[in-house]
């Protein structure tokens, strides 16, 4: 369906304010704005979110960033604060202690650290109950506030302060887990990966969807991080752009088990120009590293024509 994303999007009032202490150039902020923007302006959402940068830079008490109802939870367990939470509001509307026509909506947020590792128990739990919500995983790509040590996010190869390029090893040297498939796994209503890219349409639908289908759903989203990447600010969005462009990461969805490719770059760009602006991935361009080149851009092609075939398949479904 088209519309004009600005007077459906834009004019919305902000419900992650400004003035919040996240890095400049980040991308976590950005996705947090642009999902809630999703929200219906007469709902209410209670937002659950795990330690970690979002939560350390948006809400120090007395001042918070969010304007709906947040819970700041421990890093491992965001989702199952917001499932008793949701538990806790289902029975409320059983009992008639909430207004009939009184609308919640339940998100959680987390880093990788306290999605893909951490806190991977607590998601998978919720998900497998059932309970109607959605989690939003910002993947930066490691343990940003705690010191820029590798996560299972981590991207083959990434210069960290637990896997340093050096000598004796180039980097991490095990290759990124893929989460989102995990979550394709638990047959979940709703899954997507998605990234604030070009006019910010994808997250925006996604993140719609995802929010108002009912049961639980996952959004796995692109969140560069300044300083643990090493990229200049102003080059968050170029960053995002080279991430989709190079097939990095992909943009789908997953509707009831239906794979759905949502952008397919009209020429697909070589892996270099992703890796090149990012300082942890300085090493692999020292005469003599073009093997890791070569071995990444193998891994990226292998994903992507998996994702193709997925798609495929269940389309003849």
């Amino acid at each position: 369906m088209a519309y004009n994303l600005k007077e459906v999007v834009a004019n919305k009032p902000s419900r992650f304010s400004e003035g919040h202490r996240m890095c400049a150039g980040c991308g976590a902020p950005v996705v947090a704005r642009h999902i809630l923007r999703a929200l219906k302006e007469e709902d209410h959402a209670v937002i659950s979110c795990a330690t970690g940068c979002m939560e350390v830079s948006t809400f120090t008490y007395p001042y918070t960033s969010w304007t709906d109802s947040f819970i700041h939870t421990a890093f491992e367990c965001a989702a199952s604060t917001l499932s008793g939470t949701e538990a806790a509001y289902k029975s409320l509307k059983r009992q008639g202690k909430l207004p009939e026509d009184e609308h919640t909506k339940f998100i959680a947020f987390g880093g990788d650290g306290g999605t893909y590792d951490i806190g991977l128990q607590a998601l998978s739990g919720a998900m497998e109950r059932g309970h109607d919500l959605t989690y939003v995983c910002y993947d930066n790509g490691a343990y940003m506030n705690t010191g820029i040590q590798r996560s299972s996010a981590t991207p083959r190869f990434a210069d960290t302060t637990t896997t340093p390029a050096g000598k004796v090893i180039p980097g991490k040297m095990q290759s990124r887990k893929d989460l989102t498939q995990i979550l394709v796994e638990h047959h979940i209503p709703y899954v997507a990966q998605s990234i604030a890219f070009a006019d910010f349409r994808d997250l925006y639908e996604k993140a719609e969807k995802a929010i108002y289908t009912e049961g639980p759903t996952f959004l796995n989203v692109f969140a560069p991080c300044p300083r643990g990447w090493g990229y200049d600010t102003p080059q968050l969005m170029n960053i995002n752009k080279l991430a989709v462009q190079t097939c990095y990461w992909p943009l789908y969805e997953v509707v009831d088990g239906k794979y759905k490719i949502t952008y397919t770059p009209a020429k697909k760009l070589p892996i270099e120009e992703f890796l090149k602006p990012q300082k942890r991935f300085k090493h692999m361009f020292k005469p003599g590293n073009e093997w890791m080149i070569e071995e990444f851009q193998k891994e990226v092609d292998r994903r992507w024509e998996e994702l193709l075939a997925l798609e495929e398949m269940s389309n003849k479904e």
